[in-house]
Parts: structure tokens; C-alpha cells; sequence
């Protein structure tokens, strides 16, 4: 008895409970974009928590973009995800996987960064391989979400620090969540939806031959925020 490890469970923060309840009351259509949240006061005494508790929680969900304070007048509902959205995730998931997706922002851009610097002849051919295989797979149906996976972590791995591949590693339940969500909505949009996404792993792609290390990253950037934008953000389901 005394070799085993026991950890003691985390107690959830009151912020992050609020925030994924408000969150779920986002997802379920109980406001529509430009609809006012109820006040700090109010969802004080509906949640039986303190000010800085909603505070916090409002924070997040303008740093998410699905929401903007407008001073002197009250929070309002900037954007909503799709309702397709319960179709590939649980409303309590979602909040876990834009955390995640933060990371990835700090991250995979620098990646691309030394892909392009460091890459080889090898790997750039893995990655176009499996763009390829990606754009294949989502053009007949499937969402293909194991061929995102592994394109993204190539180029973690052209960079030839074995570091940046680890810390997706680490991610890969919220990553993998993420991208079933964001393909499957993806197959349920137009070919224009489609061919838009094909078009944002290419340009990574060109900068990465070129040896662009900047531009490498800007367009890894542009990915990413677009892919987030078209999970939160309904208007973004062309």
C-alpha cells in the first residue's frame, strides 16, 4: 500500500462550471446572436456564485469571440456555433477543446515556422501525401479526421524537434475532438467549405517548399484561427 500514488481529485473551479453552462445555454439556441446576456447581477443570483466568478466566466467567452461587452450597456452574443455542433461533440466537451485549441495557436505556428527552415525532402513529401489523402477523404464523405491529425503533427516533426510532436501528443483526445467536429461540419457544408479548408493546408504547404519560415507561420496561423472560427461562429457554415 504504501508504493501506490493516489492523486486527489480536482475540484471543478466555480469559473469553469459557469462557463460551460453558459456556454450550453449558447449551444442550445437559448440566444441568438446579438440577444443581451442577462446581467452580472442576475446570473449571480440564478447561479448562486459570486461577481468575480461571472466575471471570469464572461471573460473567457469574449475571449472565445462568442460574446463583447458593450460598456455602459451589458454582454451580448456575438457569435453561436452551429446547431450541428451536438452532432460530433457534448456542450460540456466543447469548452475543454477551445482551451486546447489556445495551445495549439502558441504552438503550431512555430512549428511551421522550423518546418520550413529544417525540413527534407522526406517530409515534405509526407506532408503533401497526406494533404492529398486528407482532401481525398473529405471530398468522398469521410471526415478524415486521423489524416488531419497526422498532417499537422508531420510538420511537428519536420521541424526536427521532437519536442513540438510530443506537446500535440499530449493533446490528442481534445485534438482529435476538435477535428471530428470541424470535419464533420465541414462534410455537412458546401464544396465551396471544402475546397476553402484544401486551400488553407496548401498554402502551409507552399511556404513550407518555399522555405518561408514566416510566411510558414502566418498561414499556420490563419488556418488555425479560421478553423475556430468556423466551429464558433454559424455564419461561417457556407
Amino acid at each position: 500500500m504504501s508504493k501506490m500514488r493516489i492523486t486527489p481529485a480536482l475540484k471543478p473551479r466555480l469559473a469553469d462550471v459557469l462557463y460551460g453552462q453558459l456556454l450550453e445555454q449558447i449551444m442550445a439556441g437559448v440566444l441568438a446572436p446579438g440577444d443581451q446576456l442577462p446581467t452580472e447581477n442576475a446570473i449571480c443570483d440564478a447561479f448562486q456564485v459570486s461577481r468575480p466568478v461571472v466575471r471570469e466566466a464572461l471573460m473567457r467567452l469574449q475571449a472565445d469571440g462568442l460574446v463583447e461587452s458593450r460598456r455602459g450597456s451589458g454582454t451580448y452574443l456575438l457569435h453561436a456555433p452551429s446547431p450541428n455542433i451536438s452532432r460530433f461533440l457534448e456542450s460540456a466537451d466543447f469548452a475543454g477543446y477551445l482551451k486546447a485549441f489556445e495551445v495549439r495557436l502558441a504552438i503550431e505556428p512555430v512549428a511551421a515556422r522550423y518546418a520550413a527552415q529544417r525540413r527534407s525532402a522526406d517530409d515534405l513529401v509526407r506532408i503533401k501525401s497526406l494533404a492529398q489523402q486528407l482532401r481525398e477523404a473529405i471530398a468522398s464523405g469521410q471526415k478524415g479526421q486521423k489524416l488531419d491529425i497526422a498532417f499537422h503533427r508531420a510538420i511537428a516533426l519536420a521541424t526536427g524537434n521532437e519536442a513540438f510532436a510530443l506537446q500535440l501528443d499530449a493533446l490528442s483526445v481534445e485534438l482529435a475532438g476538435f477535428m471530428t467536429t470541424s470535419l464533420g461540419l465541414t462534410g455537412l457544408g458546401s464544396s465551396l467549405r471544402k475546397e476553402i479548408v484544401a486551400q488553407e493546408h496548401q498554402q502551409i504547404i507552399d511556404a513550407i517548399e518555399l522555405g518561408d519560415g514566416d510566411l510558414a507561420a502566418i498561414y499556420m496561423q490563419f488556418h488555425l484561427s479560421q478553423a475556430r472560427r468556423r466551429i464558433t461562429d454559424v455564419t461561417r457554415q457556407p
